[in-house]
């Protein structure tokens, strides 16, 4: 009995994984990462993909999955996002996005994800189908997660618990909001003040947490350890990089210099005026994560398309860069983003590129996802167009080649009224 058991389990293999493995054939393949394959098929095993080739064939025992006619594409990641730590924005209990105080680096996003937010399904509909919750609040916010739109638990969504520390760089503020009214001004002195302080703190926090690995290496013996600075520690030895909010010019500038000095990994965020600083962003390799395409320009005397534009400046320039909606309730519009730079100057495929492959470079997952590639997770979707275009439909959808059930609220209380008597 026992012997025709292990046989049995030997000779169909595919029963272990038959949930996440699957063969798709007769799509227009798009792995992003290099050229398109037409009437190609992919098979997938154990969430992971085994082989692309136009000339596969299907195993015996495995699902067969029908796309003739249809586009595969890389699943696309929004790299700064609230999903799954916001739900009502006006209604507190529901929103864990920030704690009290300045300081939280031992706080992680990854803790406070709620699997059941209905952002989610709403997200993945558009073919997104990873995200980085990124924390916000105070100077050193916490360190943002990037995981997968799929699971019952954080722990299954998960594909780094820590991709980042957050951080909102020191502000030279002279401006409370639009316009030039008396009213919304600070006096230079004033600002000049404040920010040298906040700059000062923020320094000084960095030099207690080395103070820290230093006591903690040399095993002092009245080491004690303390959460908030051992949180700093994989900051200070490189391996978590600092992702610093800085909208203006000059904070862009600090950021960098302060990052250089204190030796840290830097990923700028919603950089606005990161295509003043291009050429030193490229020559220091530093990221960026763009906000949405679609916003209106920062001051009243900006040109109408700063925003669209900026995209096409850093492509220019040579540097890398990624889309996220730095929110969540228009998550869903990361792809129409990435396109609206496309009319300005953008080429398409790098528009694909920076909601794919660039956000999984950035992130340090490139080996397992951004792109249709063997041995990386079956992060798919498949369309019936480009999924750049308004009118595409995503037909389907696998998250480490699970498939994932489409239906959303947007789409429920479509149909709902539709049927409306």
């Amino acid at each position: 009995m026992r012997a025709l058991l292990l046989a049995i389990l030997v000779s169909v293999p595919a029963l272990a994984g038959t949930e996440n493995s699957f063969f798709l054939r007769g799509a227009t393949v798009h792995p992003v990462s290099s050229a398109d394959i037409p009437d190609c098929a992919v098979l997938v095993l154990d969430g992971k993909i085994a082989e692309l080739d136009p000339k596969l064939k299907p195993p015996k025992g495995v699902r067969v999955v029908e796309a003739k006619g249809l586009h595969v594409y890389p699943g696309m990641i929004d790299s700064a996002t609230q999903i799954g730590l916001s739900e009502v924005s006006a209604v507190a209990e529901t929103v864990d996005v920030r704690e009290l105080g300045t300081y939280n680096p031992q706080l992680r996003a990854i803790v406070a994800m709620n699997p059941a937010s209905e952002h989610i399904p709403v997200t993945r509909a558009n073919g997104i189908t990873a995200v980085v919750a990124l924390p916000g609040g105070g100077v050193i916010s916490g360190a943002a997660a990037l995981v997968h739109l799929e699971g019952w638990t954080w722990e299954e969504m998960a594909v780094r618990p820590s991709v980042g520390m957050g951080v909102q760089f020191p502000l030279l503020q002279v401006r409370i909001g639009r316009g030039l009214t008396a009213a919304n001004r600070v006096p230079y002195a004033e600002a000049k003040k404040r920010y040298d302080a906040q700059l000062r703190e923020f320094q000084e926090f960095i030099l207690s947490a080395r103070r820290y690995q230093k006591a903690k290496t040399a095993g002092a013996p009245d080491f004690r350890p303390d959460l908030k600075l051992e949180a700093m520690l994989p900051v200070l030895e490189g391996k978590l990089p600092v992702v610093v909010t800085a909208v203006r010019e000059r904070a862009i500038r600090d950021a960098i210099q302060f990052a250089e000095k204190e030796k840290l990994r830097l990923i700028l965020a919603q950089a606005r005026e990161a295509g003043k600083v291009a050429a030193e962003l490229k020559a220091k390799n530093i990221p960026v994560i763009l906000g949405p395409t679609l916003a209106p320009p920062l001051d009243e005397d900006d040109p109408y398309d700063e925003p669209f534009t900026l995209p096409a400046e850093l492509h220019k320039a040579g540097v890398k860069f990624a889309f996220g909606s730095f929110g969540n309730q228009f998550a869903r519009n990361l792809p129409y983003q990435a396109a609206n730079a496309v009319a300005f100057g953008l080429p398409q495929q790098e528009a694909l590129k920076a909601v794919t492959l660039y956000p999984a470079e950035i992130w340090g997952v490139a080996a397992e996802m951004g792109s249709v590639e063997k041995g990386k997770w079956a992060d798919l979707i498949v369309t019936d167009g480009d999924p750049l275009e308004t009118r595409t439909q995503v037909l389907q959808m696998f998250i480490q080649g699970k498939p994932v059930d489409l239906s959303n609220k947007h789409l429920r209380l479509y149909e709902k009224y539709r049927g409306r008597p």
